[in-house]
């Protein structure tokens, strides 16, 4: 069993002990956490949080215990029971609420689940913020309210519903235009809410074509839920048996997207986000941002369109930052996550969708053409297993020096970018392990180059 304890929430597995899996004691102990955090924040205030969930078979449960922990603390909910994160991130600032709590393990399995944590923006809270309540957690300074002031509960049941009309009314989504294009799409939401989500939005967009693979919310997903070509498989030959323009696939709690083409042949996560800046820059120019482990792919179409990229340390909460920086107006993750300003501040596959789509009926050509449209680069990912006294800091520090003459980021971990490759090195903060990303022209090249990295590496 396991549990992971971080600035960003608590994850793990259901059942076994306390404190080696996420029980209903963790639940209700980083709830409580939480909770009392949010009552230092603002004091002398009565408080809401909303809450929402993923499918997860384990979902109910834990979303009764978070629940009733706040109202025990005298705060208030808002819960919208089975839903998207980046539809819970939007519902914070429109109920006015002080923060909010995503139960999901994202793209983990279904014996997983997490409690992912929101500010009053809708935004994960920061690195120093997580700090602070992981100490109040160890610290089980709770103070719960008197029952004349225990917390009330009220139901959302409309949330989806308005995170979809919200994206409709965007100035660059074109409902005409896909509704003219008369896609036929093939959606696989591994029976999770993207099952509810993303078939709704389709019909909104006048898609009337839409073959649905695992859209019930039952929790039992059919294949590992991560997004990835070698779990995409029936996804793939659905697309080919009905002769569709594209397939759609989302994790379970809907923040990553990923595309398939009308051939099965997968247009690539780290693409989502190139095909959409691509759209997006087109309209207006303006800064772009995504983490220093995705595709080099979106630095090249930013400078095309004659605008700058800017990189940020992996994690979204670093992206954000970044984009608020840099005033960007498209941005993500390289893992399917579109992040879209003019919405909110979050990974939201659904507005990822209806921009996507936009930006394929207006250029009125096939997935396979649009896909190789892009710069065109493959990625190999290794690691380097480390043996205790390694200076690790001092490794990377050598090997930033010994790339001196060519463009080297340093702002999380080691990226050097040689000619149109780049390698990326980062120290895993979970296992002793040096994390080696490289990005070349094709799979062998990127491979050779990790390879070569990692050579040098164990020569020190």
């Amino acid at each position: 069993m396991t549990l992971i304890k971080s600035i960003s929430g608590i994850r793990g597995t259901i059942g076994g002990k306390p404190g080696d899996a996420l029980t209903p004691i963790d639940a209700v102990q980083f709830a409580a956490a939480y909770g009392s955090w949010l009552k230092l924040r603002f004091p002398n205030q009565r408080l809401k949080v909303v809450v929402g969930r993923d499918a997860r078979i384990s979902g109910e449960m834990i979303s009764q215990l978070v629940t009733n922990t706040l109202m025990g603390l005298g705060i208030d909910v808002v819960q919208l029971g089975l839903s998207t994160t980046p539809t819970v991130e939007m519902a914070v600032p429109y109920h006015k609420a002080n923060g909010g709590i995503i139960l999901t393990a994202s793209h983990n399995p279904k014996q997983w689940n997490a409690l992912k944590l929101l500010n009053e923006k809708g935004e994960f809270i920061s690195g120093a913020e997580g700090e602070h309540l992981l100490a109040i957690a160890t610290s089980g300074d709770f103070d719960f309210a008197e029952v004349d002031d225990l917390g009330q509960l009220t139901n959302d049941t409309t949330a989806i519903e308005r995170h979809i009309e919200t994206i409709l009314a965007l100035d660059d989504v074109d409902i005409a235009a896909i509704t003219a294009a008369d896609f036929s799409i093939v959606v696989d939401a591994v029976n999770s809410t993207g099952g509810i989500a993303v078939p709704a939005l389709l019909r909104k967009l006048g898609v009337t074509k839409i073959t649905e693979l695992y859209c019930e919310p039952t929790g039992h997903f059919p294949h590992n839920p991560e997004p990835l070509p070698e779990h995409l498989t029936e996804l793939s030959q659905k697309i080919q048996e009905v002769k569709a323009d594209l397939g759609i696939t989302v994790d379970p709690d809907v923040d990553r997207l990923a595309l398939v083409n009308e051939d099965g042949s997968m247009f690539g996560e780290e693409y989502t986000l190139v095909a959409v800046s691509e759209y997006i820059l087109s309209r207006r120019k303006g800064a772009t941002v995504s983490n220093l482990s995705s595709t080099r792919a979106l630095r090249d179409v930013t400078e095309e369109n004659g605008c700058e990229y800017h990189a940020s340390a992996v994690g979204e909460v670093n992206v954000v930052e970044k984009m608020k920086a840099v005033n960007a107006v498209i941005g993500g993750e390289g893992n399917g996550g579109i992040i879209y300003p003019d919405l909110h501040y979050g990974r939201d596959s659904l507005v990822g969708i209806a921009l996507f789509l936009t930006h394929l009926a207006q250029k009125k050509v096939s997935m396979t053409a649009l896909r190789a449209s892009y710069p065109n680069y493959e990625m190999a990912k290794k690691k380097i297993e480390l043996t205790p006294g390694i200076d690790v800091d001092g490794i990377l520090q050598t090997m930033a020096k010994r790339y001196e003459n060519e463009e080297v980021d340093t702002t999380d971990g080691v990226k050097i970018y040689i000619g149109k490759e780049w390698v990326h090195l980062r120290k895993s903060n979970t296992e002793p392990i040096i994390r080696v990303y490289t990005e070349s022209k094709d799979a062998q090249a990127a491979s050779d180059l990790a390879d070569k990295i990692i050579n040098e590496i164990k020569s020190l």
